[in-house]
């Protein structure tokens, strides 16, 4: 199968509001012929990337809306019209090889629509793209109700959290300390023609100049590093594990925080366990355990309830509560496409569930870190706040810091270009009894 082909198979069902890009690209880049992957990658990336000002413009150039069964028509033209709008594809070779996709979905009567689709695209470029330029969200590239969110919480970043959103993200490295130190990493990459610097927020981090394969990177196979964005890679060090703690991390999918916590590890005195919902995505945190060499308990389970629990109570939890992911959107564009905002709402009635069951289980004196990759309060700390409000052993530790924006619970922070993801953090402490 071709790229153009390949890449409506993996957009489809995300019109159809189902899955996740990064999953679905997995699954169908096999069929791919490897010389043609990349540009696989920049047709599903790009187009989701792009998906405001793409749906716009489709909607000024079909009249009528195509029925939920030709979704693969819709993702087909939007393809096309990526191609005429943001790459160096010759436009009679774009709209060619897109239309010709038609037979091969069978669908020989979509080829005059397609064709005509995206000549008139080709024609009328200017005058659509000015017609539409007074539109927050094709001017932004983000949904209307995100735009207005974004504008309403934060009045002095929002334009800038939007132009983050919409780069390349960084390929960011974490090393493992117990195998190797950064100059070193970054000496070995250099050696192979890969420039890296060190990161700016955390002391583990090696961020690459260009994005590579990691699998082929000097010491991947060896566990000398992971990937992870430098704003995640502060979990870990919040937690700090030290001797003869009993150490809990929350939702552990896909794995980055807790491996990092059993690299900090300094004894095995030290109990580390992880709690993860799906077995596949448990699978994934043994594997990537497996090549660091390192292990620990993972269990199938969901942390509303404490049915996984044995009982004995943690010094230090780590929370990596469910959200909206609105603070890595430069890496999941897609997100611009599936969340709604009515979601905002159930993820945070979900996560407050979550911390008022762990809490349950931290020890009198224990801290908790709570921690999302989201950029909105509602996630972040109204979910604290309500929770001191309304837990009589819970109290606020300011997290002294030189990284992010001090809030009155917490620190968040903001998608940065060539930098990090946007994240925030809290620690919680349990009083102990009088």
């Amino acid at each position: 199968m071709n790229a153009r082909h390949i890449a409506v198979k993996v957009l489809t069902p995300l019109l159809n509001q189902s899955g996740a890009l990064k999953y679905a690209l997995k699954k169908q880049i096999v069929d791919c012929p490897e010389n043609q992957r990349p540009f696989l990658q920049e047709l599903c990336y790009g187009t989701m990337r792009h998906h405001p000002q793409l749906s716009l413009l489709l909607s000024k150039l079909i009249a009528k809306p195509l029925k939920a069964k030709d979704q693969d028509i819709n993702a087909l033209i939007m393809i096309g019209l990526y191609q005429l709008l943001k790459l160096r594809v010759a436009e009679h070779a774009a709209i060619s090889e897109t239309v010709d996709i038609c037979k091969i979905l069978k669908k020989p009567w979509a080829t005059s629509l397609v064709n005509a689709t995206l000549r008139n695209f080709q024609r009328n470029k200017e005058p659509l793209l000015a017609d539409l330029s007074e539109l927050d969200s094709f001017k932004y590239n983000h949904p209307a109700w995100f735009i207005a969110k974004l504008r309403s919480n934060w009045p002095d970043h929002w334009q800038s959290i939007l132009t983050a959103n919409d780069q390349h993200p960084p390929l960011v490295l974490r090393v493992n300390k117990n195998k190797v130190s950064r100059e070193t990493l970054i000496s070995k990459l250099a050696e192979e023609d890969h420039q890296a610097h060190i990161t700016n927020i955390s002391e583990y981090g090696v961020q690459l100049d260009q994005p590579t394969d990691v699998t082929m990177l000097p010491g991947f196979d060896q566990g000398e590093f992971s990937v992870q964005d430098e704003a995640a890679q502060l979990a870990a060090a919040l937690i700090a594990p030290q001797e003869n703690e009993n150490i809990l991390d929350a939702c552990s999918a896909p794995g980055g925080k807790l491996i990092h916590l059993l690299e900090l590890r300094s004894s095995a005195n030290t109990s580390i366990q992880g709690i993860e919902l799906e077995q596949h995505r448990a699978d994934k945190i043994i594997e990537n355990m497996d090549r660091i060499e390192l292990s620990c308990k993972v269990h199938i389970a969901n942390a509303t309830n404490r049915d996984w629990w044995d009982g004995v109570l943690f010094d230090k939890i780590l929370l990596d509560a469910p959200c909206s992911a609105t603070g890595v959107i430069r890496r999941n564009p897609d997100i611009k496409l599936l969340r709604q905002p009515e979601d905002i709402h159930s993820i945070a009635k979900l996560q407050k569930a979550i911390l008022a069951n762990l809490w349950s289980t931290l020890a009198p004196g224990g801290t908790l870190i709570y921690a999302t990759c989201s950029i909105f309060p509602q996630e972040n700390e109204k979910i604290i706040s309500a929770f001191i409000r309304e837990t009589d052993d819970a109290d606020h530790i300011e997290i002294d810091a030189n990284w992010g924006l001090k809030r009155e619970y917490g620190r968040q922070l903001f998608p940065e270009k060539d930098g990090n993801d946007g994240f925030y953090y809290a620690m919680l402490k349990k009083r102990k009894c009088d």
